[in-house]
């Protein structure tokens, strides 16, 4: 099955910034949505920000403004740049992707996910 491995996390003062990257090794796989969730002790996973195959993206509420993600077609690799860090945005961050088509990426299910990368904000 394809490989998703996150990097880029780790520890930044409140107001911080932060670039996860996500480099994916199925490389001839058709991304139609990927996307980046996260998941705090005690609380439930959620999707912070989405992309599509066209490059349309979508963000929860509570980030936009300060994340934005992206992706690289070229290096396989997808990104989120995280500007603005609030303590709360401490959490395990996760890159996901789905390789079947959806009308929403936002709304719907992956198949691939990686390992994970821990994101700590301090106050």
């Amino acid at each position: 099955q394809a490989q998703l491995v996150e990097s880029g996390g780790g520890s930044v003062q409140a107001g911080g910034s932060l670039r996860l990257s996500c480099a994916a090794s199925s490389k001839y796989i058709y991304w139609y949505c990927m996307g980046w969730f996260r998941q705090a002790p005690g609380k439930e996973r959620e999707g912070v920000a989405h992309i599509n195959s066209a490059g349309s993206t979508n963000y929860a509420d509570s980030v936009k403004g300060r994340f934005t993600i992206s992706k690289d077609n070229a290096k396989n690799t997808l990104y989120l740049q995280m500007d603005s860090l609030k303590p709360e945005d401490t959490a395990m961050y996760y890159c996901e992707a789905r390789s079947t088509y959806s009308t929403d990426c936002s709304r719907t299910t992956y198949n691939f996910w990686g390992q994970g990368t821990q994101v700590t904000v301090s106050s």
